[in-house]
């Protein structure tokens, strides 16, 4: 009889193989693959130098660049003194939830000195901009890169192709490591505590509106009367932004690696995890004009104490001019509390909706779900002393790491199950076997 050792060992041997060949079926394009390397490094923003965990020692972290149908696989090797995971945002991963990242949720923390390949699957219908991310504590201020996901090879665009394109990444400023701030927020906390950033940062830099970093503003160099694809990914920890280009509308063609219907605008709004494709053509004069983001603040106006720093970058029109003492500012970039221009934004989202671009909306309702997310001082027992502490909850339920992966945990309740499972059908198996042999 065999013996629940081998029966596991045969569980371990077959489920893998089951499904690598699943896994195989769905991936029609190429196969890419990346290592990522966890670090410290050093970076001197607004006039001080702190360190931080980045992948590669850049802030925003390399590009994940693809065909739609493609699959990656990304090598995370830890050589920063804090755990971490890596979350592919915005990506289906079908049947793959051992590879989205969120810690304690799917998997255990990559522990220093320790390395983990993830394998990240599209969705068929996935195209345009999506990001990854750090997945533990705050690790993601710091932590993040866009992937792009290029039409199918032989196919293109439901737009014109345009003449080239550039990626923005916006992400927040903090003047320490954020993990550390965090801890003193909570020590420190009360219903009106504020764990915020000092300023917003634009592929990396803060621009030329604040001290000691105008000489490092991010650029873009352009040509006259061409069109090209901007994405834009927000990687802020918190915050929705208001983005716009001085002089220059923008035509939203898509968002979170799908297609939109073509809207012209002169801004956009773009909340925190949320990435944007839009269109520019380049027909004004030859010069500098900013580009620029702030916050779209929809707390009480009377809360004067938050992030009113604007990023900018340049983009500037290459040529022979003399360049202006001051570039162009978007006199149309909405202020902090501006409503009406964030609400009034949102409409502009409409699927593209095409036979070549669906879109597949459940009409049958058989559940309807009412859930109230918020943050609010919760009341509990920690080693016996009563803690008042702020918290998110959903539907006043917290959340609080386990000690381990609750994926893990629910794989390895059924596994304890299917085993028992086998083990009995081993045993039925083995008396039916010395029945028959014993009638013969």
């Amino acid at each position: 009889m065999m013996g629940l050792t081998k029966m596991r060992f045969l569980l371990e041997m077959l489920v893998p193989a089951l499904l690598t060949g699943m896994l195989a079926s769905m991936a029609e394009g190429r196969t890419h693959y990346y290592d990522f390397v966890l670090k410290e490094s050093k970076f001197t923003r607004l006039c001080s130098t702190k360190s931080m965990m980045t992948v590669h020692g850049s802030f925003p972290g390399p590009v994940i660049r693809i065909h739609r149908g493609d699959m990656v696989y990304v090598n995370v090797h830890n050589q920063d003194d804090f755990g971490a995971t890596i979350h592919w945002h915005g990506v289906k991963q079908t049947r793959n939830p051992w590879s989205d990242g969120p810690d304690h949720i799917t998997q255990c923390r990559i522990q220093p000195g320790s390395n983990f390949t993830y394998n990240v699957i599209f969705g068929e219908d996935q195209e345009g901009t999506l990001w990854w991310h750090a997945h533990s504590d705050w690790t993601r201020a710091s932590v993040h890169g866009a992937i792009v996901i290029l039409p199918t090879e032989g196919t293109t665009y439901p737009f014109p192709k345009p003449d080239g394109e550039h990626l923005l990444v916006l992400a927040s400023w903090f003047k320490g490591d954020l993990n550390d701030e965090y801890e003193e927020f909570l020590s420190n906390q009360t219903e009106t505590t504020v764990l915020d950033d000092i300023a917003f940062t634009i592929n990396g830099e803060p621009g030329d509106l604040v001290a000691c970093d105008g000489e490092t503003t991010h650029r873009w160099l352009v040509d006259y009367g061409k069109t090209y694809l901007l994405r834009i990914v927000n990687a802020v920890v918190n915050s929705e932004l208001f983005f716009a280009i001085s002089e220059h509308n923008l035509t939203i063609v898509g968002t979170d690696g799908a297609y939109t219907k073509p809207r012209v605008t002169s801004y956009i709004m773009i909340a925190p995890g949320q990435t944007m494709d839009v269109l520019i053509t380049t027909n004004q004069g030859l010069s500098h004009y900013y580009m620029a983001a702030r916050q779209f603040a929809t707390f009480d106006p009377n809360i004067t104490e938050f992030n009113n720093m604007t990023a900018t970058a340049i983009l500037q029109y290459r040529g022979n001019y003399a360049p202006p003492d001051v570039p162009s500012f978007p006199t149309n970039l909405p202020l902090f509390h501006d409503l009406d221009s964030g609400l009034g934004f949102l409409p502009l989202l409409r699927s593209l909706a095409t036979p070549e671009h669906p879109v597949n909306v459940p009409l049958n309702i058989t559940t309807r779900m009412f859930i109230t997310a918020s943050i609010n001082m919760v009341n509990y027992t920690f080693e016996g002393t009563e803690v008042s502490h702020l918290a998110a909850s959903l539907n006043n339920i917290t959340f609080m790491d386990p000690t381990s992966s609750i994926l893990l945990a629910y794989y390895r309740y059924w596994y304890y199950i299917v085993s028992l499972f086998l083990c009995f059908f081993d045993h039925f198996l083995y008396k039916l076997i010395n029945l028959v042999v014993f009638e013969y």
